[in-house]
C-alpha cells in the first residue's frame, strides 16, 4: 500500500464517521424542539461547542490571535452559522429528518452560483445545468413537504443559502485561520450574538427566541446538538487532512442513509416515492459537480474548491 493510500483510507474512515454523526445533530435538535425554543437551541449548540473547542486549541496551541480582517470575516461567519443552524432547528421540529436534509443538500449549487455571480469564479454550461436540475430535484422534495408543513418546508432552503453564504466566507478564511481557533471563535461570537438576542425575545413574549426552563431529560438533547456538532466537525475537519476534498466529497451524500435510517428508527418518518425520486436527482447533479470540478482542475482550468457540502448540513457548522 502506498503512502497515499495509508493517508486517503483514515480520511475516508473519518468521512464515514463523520456521515454517521451529524444526523444525531437533528435527531438531538428534534427531540429538543419538543418543550425547547429554536433560539435556545441554537445557543446551546454554540456554548457547548465553544466549551469543547476552548481544551482543544489550549492543548493544540493554536494561535487564536485574529487580525481585524479576520475577526470581521469571523463575525460575519458566526451570523451565518446562527440562521442556518437556527433555520434547520425550526424545520426538523415539524418536517422529517431526511426531508429537510435533502433540501439542504442544494448547499453546493448555491456556492457555485454564488461563486458564479459575486467572485466571477468560472463556471461551465454542464454545471450551470447540473445547478438546474438539482434545484428541480429540490423541488420534488418541497412540494409535498410544503403541503404538508406549510412555509416550514422552505426553511431548509433558507438553512442551504445562509450555510452557502458561510462556507464562502470560511473559504476566506481558511488560509489566514487555523480550522480550530476558527471554531472557537466563532462559536464564542455565535453565544454573544444569541444572548442578547434572546433576552430581547424572551422580554417580548417571542416564542421562538424566549427562554425556557428545559425539562431533565431536554438537557440531555440540547447537550447532545453540541456535542455531535463538534465532534462531526472535528472528523471532517481531519478528514480533510487526510484525503483531497474531490474523494471525501461523494461519500457526504450517504449522511442521507443514515439520516433516513435514524429518522425512521426514532420517529417513524421514511420518506415517500417522490421524495426520494428528489433524492435521487439532487445527488446525482452533486456528484456530477463533483465530477466536473475534477475535470476542470485535471485540465487546467480556474476553478474553485469542489463545491460539495463538505462540512454538514446547517446544524452541523
Amino acid at each position: 500500500m502506498t503512502g497515499n493510500e495509508d493517508r486517503v483510507l483514515p480520511g475516508v474512515a473519518l468521512m464515514l464517521g463523520f456521515c454517521l454523526i451529524a444526523p444525531l445533530i437533528d435527531v438531538a435538535s428534534k427531540l429538543a424542539a419538543a418543550t425547547v425554543p429554536v433560539g435556545q437551541i441554537t445557543l446551546a449548540r454554540f456554548v457547548v461547542q465553544a466549551v469543547l473547542m476552548l481544551p482543544v486549541a489550549l492543548v493544540m496551541r493554536a494561535p487564536l490571535r485574529l487580525s481585524r480582517r479576520a475577526l470581521r470575516l469571523i463575525l460575519l461567519r458566526a451570523v451565518f452559522s446562527i440562521l442556518a443552524t437556527a433555520a434547520f432547528v425550526a424545520a426538523v421540529a415539524v418536517m422529517p429528518i431526511a426531508d429537510a436534509l435533502a433540501i439542504v443538500f442544494v448547499e453546493p449549487f448555491i456556492i457555485l452560483l454564488l461563486g458564479w455571480l459575486m467572485f466571477r469564479e468560472q463556471v461551465g454550461p454542464r454545471r450551470l445545468a447540473a445547478s438546474v436540475v438539482g434545484f428541480m430535484g429540490c423541488l420534488l422534495v418541497i412540494q409535498p413537504s410544503f403541503m404538508a408543513f406549510g412555509a416550514a418546508a422552505l426553511l431548509p432552503l433558507a438553512t442551504a443559502l445562509f450555510f452557502a453564504l458561510y462556507m464562502l466566507v470560511t473559504r476566506r478564511l481558511s488560509s489566514e485561520v487555523s480550522p480550530v481557533a476558527m471554531q472557537l471563535h466563532t462559536a464564542v461570537l455565535a453565544v454573544l450574538i444569541c444572548l442578547p438576542i434572546l433576552w430581547l425575545g424572551h422580554r417580548a413574549g417571542v416564542g421562538p427566541i424566549s427562554v425556557v426552563l428545559p425539562v431533565p431529560l431536554a438537557w440531555l438533547w440540547l447537550l447532545g446538538v453540541g456535542v455531535a456538532a463538534t465532534v462531526s466537525h472535528m472528523f471532517i475537519t481531519y478528514a480533510l487532512r487526510f484525503a483531497p476534498s474531490a474523494t471525501l466529497a461523494p461519500l457526504h451524500y450517504l449522511e442521507i442513509v443514515s439520516a433516513v435510517a435514524l429518522g425512521y428508527l426514532v420517529f417513524g418518518d421514511f420518506p415517500n416515492l417522490l421524495t426520494w425520486g428528489g433524492i435521487a436527482i439532487i445527488v446525482a447533479s452533486g456528484i456530477y459537480i463533483i465530477h466536473r470540478e475534477r475535470v476542470v482542475h485535471v485540465t487546467g482550468g480556474s476553478a474553485p474548491r469542489p463545491a460539495a457540502p463538505l462540512a454538514g448540513n446547517g446544524a452541523a457548522e
